[in-house]
């Protein structure tokens, strides 16, 4: 009788704690989508036929997403996913970040190097292979390696198969693992951007706000044997707008939530992590302020670095805010002891489950206490450049195609190679003055928290930073890519007997930086894994997959509506015009960061005012969403996500949509800019599929 009570006691509990409080919450898997919620609430019937072709028409941008909107590949995403693209297109003669780009034919679309797009083909639940790998007379760490052989075999297996990049993909804390297989384009030309001006019109005042008036697109092709793909799926446009509360989705590849971490895991964000990041953020953005003042070409070479930065601060205090709340850690605390409370009532399910919270509390503990030298290390934050990271990689490489696959760091197996490869062989601008201003912080840094290691006396020989790093950026030949690809054709001799500095500095720190590696992966890693796998164990028993596993940078479904919210008493609205950019620029007399673009006032006249620019939903997101497509029930593209507003951030760990709003750039307001201020009717007629 006592153990039947103690069951439904848990049961009732799970429908509490585990029962999204709003059913518009979730970044759904494509293969276990959320169909009784949408035909319960919506109406609506997901077909597999409506997922696959969502889901072949979504792409992969590294961190970030976008999609297939032409037959012809072409593909749309953010201004900001693109930024690294559009600036390293650009020269100090030719800036394409200030004035923008438009190729006009084929002919015209600039190659962006070094760029890499992914679509994702197929998933496999591959959960019993890997776990099947386990014994339970195993410790965590064995667990741990006898997975990763597992997981090594099975991607190294498909990956050959299939000749797609395979990569195996940890869900609900180790719980389940599926294999997720990517075809990768790398000819990927730059069609059109607008300036940066109106890309991020507001600029960091009004980043993560809304109302926002941003026209933050920008336009590829994918090329594959110098022709445009034919891409069978693709995303037919909305011409026909949105209405409010007119249900919407969004496609696309979210980088990291934690709505299923503990109460110790947030604790370690909240008074380890997050502070530590903050306080580098905010130091960066200081100094790159300061480096953009010495002129316009400086202003320029700072501008995307800045730009991550700004954004990466305002995101991160914004999690923190969560944290910070005494309300929602109350309440989360509450949940999480009277969920552990009623697992102690049943003896079995006590031995099962129990201990999880104690050991992922300990193992948060432990990581506190080199969290720092982690970072500065295997992090690279002591060595802010991007020579440092070619570096590390050309050592790493070296030492690590000579194990068998299985035995190798997770990135340098296999299937990651081409990438990397690919990578270090791209020519891209480097800046040799930003990498020694940059390069001289980081080492002030490391010399302060880490001065009395003997590597780090080492590296500065009794030199200041700056010294040090004039010397080891003066020195190093890894800008010229010939160069790189020598080390690459020329494995570990090339690199044990290299006089770059760069190489030697790489050299210097690795064995310190695998050594915490490797504690990281024993003491920490492994100890999330199994623990954070037993509670999701438990999450299932109670109420099986009914909540969506948290984000880990691969395609999900999340869906919405288009809605208003009330914000200081003042009803928000759902959509914003022309009308309201030029009133917002007008109110501030133009001035940064409220100034138009020529383009845009040259045409005021042309445009139709009121055609909405950007529009609100509930669709739950967070970073990585940039990008993504917002289609309707049709499938059509009504929108481009590219923000949340300021309430959205503290659902990276508890979602409401009671203000939580993504923000999107509307599929009108991307067409009425296109012609009447760009001229691009040739552009237009593609999305439109007219001849």
């Amino acid at each position: 009788m006592r153990h039947r009570y103690a069951k439904i006691l848990i049961f009732i509990l799970a429908l509490s704690l585990f029962t999204p409080a709003f059913a518009d919450e979730g970044l759904w898997l494509f293969n276990m989508p959320p169909s009784s919620v949408l035909k319960a609430k919506y109406n609506f019937a997901i077909t597999p036929e409506w997922l696959q072709h969502v889901q072949l028409a979504s792409i992969r941008f590294g961190g970030a997403s976008g999609s297939f909107v032409s037959p012809d590949g072409l593909v749309l995403t953010n201004h900001h996913v693109g930024q690294g693209a559009i600036q390293n297109l650009s020269t100090k003669d030719r800036d394409l970040m200030r004035t923008g780009f438009y190729a006009r034919t084929r002919a015209e679309e600039l190659k962006a190097p070094g760029m890499e797009l992914s679509v994702l083909q197929e998933i496999e639940d591959v959960t019993a292979k890997v776990l099947g790998a386990e014994r339970p007379d195993m410790t965590a760490v064995q667990a741990a390696e006898a997975r990763d052989k597992v997981i090594s075999a099975l991607e190294k297996e498909s990956t050959e198969k299939a000749g797609l990049r395979s990569t195996i993909v940890n869900l609900y804390s180790g719980s389940m693992y599926h294999l997720y297989k990517y075809k990768v384009y790398t000819d990927v030309r730059l069609v059109f951007s607008p300036e940066y001006l109106i890309a991020f019109f507001g600029g960091d005042p009004d980043n993560f706000t809304y109302p926002r008036y941003d026209f933050d697109i920008t336009l590829f092709r994918i090329y594959e044997n110098d022709k445009p793909i034919n891409s069978k799926h693709y995303l037919k446009w909305n011409t026909s707008g949105l209405k409010e509360n007119e249900l919407v989705f969004a496609s696309g590849h979210p980088g990291s939530t934690g709505r299923l971490l503990t109460l110790a895991q947030m604790e370690f964000l909240r008074d380890v992590s997050y502070p530590t990041t903050i306080a580098n953020y905010e130091r960066r953005r200081a100094l790159l302020q300061e480096y953009g003042k010495r002129g316009l070409e400086y202003a320029r070479q700072a501008q995307g670095p800045l730009f991550g930065i700004e954004n990466s601060l305002k995101a991160t205090i914004g999690y923190q805010s969560g944290l910070l709340d005494k309300a929602l850690m109350a309440k989360k605390a509450k949940e999480e002891q009277a969920f552990r409370d009623a697992i102690r009532k049943d003896p079995a399910t006590d031995r099962e489950f129990g201990k999880a919270w104690d050991e992922l509390a300990l193992a948060e503990k432990r990581f506190a206490e080199f969290f720092k030298a982690y970072r500065f290390f295997e992090g690279g934050a002591g060595f802010s450049t991007g020579y440092f990271g070619m570096a590390r990689t050309l050592v790493r490489l070296a030492a690590e195609k000579s194990k068998p696959n299985d035995e190798r760091l997770r990135e340098y197996r296999d299937a990651g190679l081409p990438s990397i490869t690919r990578r270090i062989q791209a020519v891209t601008p480097i800046y040799n003055e930003l990498e020694v201003f940059n390069l001289t912080d980081s080492l002030n840094q490391l010399q302060k928290e880490f001065g009395i290691m003997q590597e780090v006396k080492w590296l500065f020989a009794g030199k200041p930073a700056e010294d040090v790093a004039k010397e080891l950026i003066a020195g190093t030949k890894l800008k010229d890519p010939e160069v790189r690809k020598s080390y690459l054709a020329g494995g570990l001799d090339a690199v044990y007997l290299s006089e770059d500095p760069m190489i030697k500095l790489a050299l210097l720190v690795d064995p310190v930086s695998r050594g915490l590696r490797k504690k990281y992966e024993a003491e920490v890693e492994s100890a999330e894994t199994r623990n954070g796998a037993l509670i999701a164990r438990a999450m299932f028993k109670l109420k099986g997959t009914a909540i969506p596993p948290d984000a880990t940078s691969t395609l999900r479904l999340s869906f919405g509506t288009v809605k208003t919210y009330v914000e200081s008493g003042k009803k928000i609205p759902f959509t914003t015009t022309f009308q309201g950019l030029f009133d917002k620029a007008a109110k501030f007399a133009g001035k940064p960061p409220y100034e138009l673009p020529p383009s845009f006032l040259q045409a005021k006249t042309k445009i139709k005012l009121d055609t909405p620019l950007n529009f609100i939903a509930t669709c739950d997101s967070i970073g990585g969403n940039s990008g993504s497509p917002v289609i309707n029930r049709k499938g059509e593209f009504s929108g481009v996500l590219f923000d949340g507003n300021i309430q959205s951030l503290p659902a990276r760990f508890v979602y409401s949509d009671e203000q939580n709003r993504s923000v999107m750039v509307h599929s009108q307001g991307i067409l009425e800019a296109l012609t009447k201020i760009y001229n691009a009717q040739p552009l237009v007629n593609e999305l439109l599929g007219k001849k």
